[in-house]
């Protein structure tokens, strides 16, 4: 894909939710993505909720990296500094390339937000065979924030300069 082309390519998405709490009724982060990219047009391959586990998050990401289907993987929760957060623990290691400016920028636009508690995010992107994963907080606000103010862009292949469109296999 180069630069050039304008028509917007709708990605396959997986959404995971990281909790030892939340279910289906109460995931209010995991149903905000789902909705949030169906909205902007692209479709929602699958969505799990996993317990707080380096291992459980880590075989379901690693499925869904291998899988030709997927695409991009959104994950909410475990990025805090709890004993229970591991899901950048459980993710770092299956990136091919980390995207430090997600995180970069993600801490960045919620400082203006939160002011300093933002140093206690480990929101963490990256790739990995051609599929985006992008780990962020389990709030809603945090994942609005995510997604609204840097994903709905990067992953729409008509935002220039740049976006992620271009590195992410075809589905």
């Amino acid at each position: 894909m180069s630069h050039a082309d304008n028509a917007f390519l709708p990605l396959n998405i997986a959404v995971l939710t990281v909790s030892d709490t939340r279910n289906e009724d109460t995931d209010s982060s995991g149903r905000y993505l789902a909705e949030a990219l169906a909205e902007a047009g692209h479709r929602l391959v699958e969505k799990v909720i996993v317990k707080d586990d380096k291992y459980a998050i880590r075989a379901l990401v690693s499925r869904w990296i291998a899988s030709q289907e997927v695409q991009v993987v959104l994950i909410t929760g475990g990025t805090g500094f709890t004993s229970r957060d591991t899901t950048p623990d459980a993710v770092l290691p299956l990136l091919d390339t980390q995207i430090d400016g997600f995180g970069e920028l993600f801490r960045h636009i919620t400082y203006q937000e939160l002011g300093t508690s933002t140093v206690q995010s480990r929101a963490v992107g990256g790739l990995a065979n051609r599929t985006a994963v992008f780990c962020m907080p389990g709030s809603t606000g945090a994942c609005r924030t995510g997604w609204s103010k840097i994903l709905v862009e990067q992953l729409d292949a008509r935002h220039k300069p740049c976006n992620f469109v271009m590195h992410l296999g075809s589905a």
